[in-house]
């Protein structure tokens, strides 16, 4: 088989993840079926369903990771917790991150093994380690946790934010963004001077 029937059995196997059922089916017949292969055509490259289901987990990861990377337009080691986070975000906004990415994701808490791809890339985008002030911190998690909400009422199709969407989306970037600090309005007296 040519190398890249390998990456075509991933996608196929990723996209059976994604049915409308909210069944994960990665099966081998399944699985090939999708690809346009034999059932030996998959064995070919996964041995057992265990290996199949964890490469499909690295390839959703591996597409996270790869997404979050052109939104930051930058090496991963020059970027800051706020970019990362954004990045997530942004990524979760644009509809990356799918229906199939979620029953995947669920699919990994089943077995410690399958956690590993999806917490390595997460903890290494969404680690706040080098946040020192509390408030920011507060500010990108925040973030980083409602857009976790949106991504998983989008996939499901549950208190999706259809009308809200944007509006939601532009508070959750803006939670990811240096404030900057606010300028008195004419009405009200700076903390310096005290009114007469």
């Amino acid at each position: 088989m040519r190398p890249s029937s390998r990456t075509a059995i991933l996608d196929a196997a990723f996209r059976l993840a994604g049915n409308d059922d909210g069944a994960v089916e990665i099966t081998f017949d399944a699985t090939a079926k999708e690809a346009g292969v034999t059932k030996g055509g998959v064995l070919y490259h996964f041995r057992t369903r265990q290996e199949l289901v964890l490469a499909v987990v690295e390839y959703a990861a591996q597409r996270l990771e790869e997404a979050m990377l052109a939104r930051v337009g930058k090496p991963f080691e020059e970027t800051t917790a706020a970019e990362r986070v954004r990045a997530y975000v942004s990524v979760i906004a644009a509809g990356r991150l799918t229906r199939a990415d979620l029953a995947v994701y669920t699919e990994g808490l089943a077995d410690p093994a399958y956690c590993v791809p999806w917490e390595m890339t997460l903890h290494r985008w969404l680690s706040l380690d080098d946040v020192t002030d509390p408030a920011e911190r507060a500010r990108l998690r925040i973030a980083q946790l409602a857009a976790d909400g949106l991504w998983s009422a989008e996939a499901t199709d549950v208190f999706a934010p259809a009308k809200d969407r944007d509006a939601v989306i532009a508070q959750l970037i803006a939670l990811t963004e240096t404030p900057t600090p606010e300028t008195p309005s004419p009405e009200t007296p700076s903390p310096e001077r005290s009114p007469t």
